[in-house]
């Protein structure tokens, strides 16, 4: 009986504190510590969370404790577990959903993202809870407005940063199958940018009959934005991922008023449907050929070489004229991309704009990093369900690499559009 009373009592010296508090946003680290554990303890540590889809995430690490009994992650090595190494966000990143080929789902702003944090004893009472923490990692930050916009042909949601501005405007073209996601879009509006996401295929239940998409819609969402109350930038920025990055590009050959445009991860040509403006085309679509999925042993496909190749004579039509573009471009490629060859396309694109004497463009390659790359410290995700493919793809990447490209890639994102939207304060005051 005595001995039982002793166990509680230990355990309830134990600490786990999260700093520099529990409540953060979501893309900024939390250090996680451990005290009041026995000298030189072996413990493990577990983070778990489900998403807005019912998926549980979760992810281990074992540590020995120091002779204080004090753990702490930006010091500690994991010795074992989902991550090993120092790390001091891998027990977020290295979450694993418990069903195969899962991508973690946050697209709503509104809720918080919950992660329980605990401690287990590794060795007495092999399992046991020793302690506990909640990090609650907010979407949208104190003061964010937040609004949906149905108006004309747009379907998007609009967030505001707190404060007079003025602030640079941006459009935020993530798409989830053709539908919203607010995560990037309402992280950004924190870090003091007006952004505009909005559903690519806008004003109908397009994403399961479309035939092309429309670059007027488009425009009259950068109409819209550069409109807005507290909007300082004489032009928009345009932030981009995979089948959208070629949507971006093509804003800025044939739009007036794009400024700046984050690619990533994208193709040099219009992909998969043809493009339309003023009701004509204007650029053919790149196919694809499914015969050249290559099946894995995780039943999940390697769709790297699926997509035809944009240089062969019969597809050059369908290469966006990156040459007319006169805003300044930022070309982000993960070296092990597995969705499509993001390097390739680049490479393709610097040098069709050298060849016609541009240089307002730069690059960015990330080894180790998957197609992927979103705002940081969410679970890495190597395989899920493709709608173009029928079934699970792999992404590329290792999860070590594309955490750290993604901590780079989101400090770069906000550098690059601070650089080149140039901001006005006269321009506001106009608009009140």
């Amino acid at each position: 009986m005595h001995r039982s009373s002793c166990f509680r009592k230990m355990s309830s010296q134990v600490r786990l504190r999260l700093l520099p508090r529990a409540r953060c946003m979501f893309d900024e680290p939390v250090q996680v510590k451990v005290a009041g554990l026995r000298s030189r303890q072996m413990v493990t540590l577990r983070a778990r969370s489900t998403d807005e889809k019912g998926v549980v995430f979760s992810s281990s690490a074992t540590f020995r404790a120091d002779g204080s009994g004090q753990i702490d992650l930006e010091r500690d090595p994991s010795l074992g577990g989902t991550y090993t190494g120092v790390e001091p966000m891998g027990l977020l990143w290295s979450m694993r959903p418990d069903t195969l080929h899962k991508r973690f789902q946050r697209t709503k702003s509104l809720n918080p993202h919950m992660v329980k944090i605990s401690v287990h004893d590794q060795e007495k009472e092999e399992g046991r809870i020793l302690a506990e923490a909640t990090n609650e990692r907010l979407l949208i930050g104190d003061g964010v407005i937040r609004r949906t916009v149905r108006e004309g042909n747009i379907r998007g949601v609009l967030f505001t940063p707190p404060g007079e501005g003025p602030f640079p405007a941006v459009l935020d073209l993530y798409t989830s199958g053709g539908g919203l996601s607010e995560k990037r879009a309402s992280l950004l509006a924190r870090r003091g940018f007006v952004v505009l996401t909005v559903a690519l295929y806008g004003n109908s239940d397009m994403s399961r009959n479309i035939r092309e998409i429309h670059l007027d819609y488009l425009e009259e969402a950068l109409e819209f934005l550069k409109k807005q109350y507290k909007v300082g930038s004489k032009g928009v920025g345009v932030i981009s991922i995979s089948k959208s990055g070629d949507l971006a590009l093509s804003m800025a050959s044939y739009l007036q008023g794009v400024e700046a445009v984050v690619w990533i991860n994208g193709c040099s040509a219009n992909t998969l449907l043809p493009l339309y403006y003023k009701k004509s085309q204007i650029l053919p679509a790149l196919m694809i050929d499914l015969s050249k999925l290559i099946p894995t042993e995780s039943e999940a496909f390697n769709g790297k070489k699926v997509m035809n190749d944009p240089l062969a004579e019969e597809n050059e039509a369908t290469l966006i004229p990156v040459e007319r573009a006169e805003g300044r471009l930022l070309f982000v490629a993960s070296e092990d991309d597995l969705n499509w060859d993001s390097t390739a396309y680049v490479d393709m694109m610097v040098e069709r704009l050298q060849r016609h004497g541009k240089d307002n463009f730069e690059t960015v390659c990330y080894p180790g990093a998957g197609h992927y790359l979103e705002p940081p410290y969410g679970p890495y995700c190597p395989s899920s369900f493709h709608a173009v493919a029928g079934g699970p793809v792999l992404w590329g990447g290792e999860a070590r690499s594309h955490a750290a490209a993604e901590v780079h890639l989101w400090k770069k994102i906000q550098e690059f559009f601070r650089a080149h939207l140039s901001c006005d304060a006269t321009q506001t005051k106009a608009k009140l």
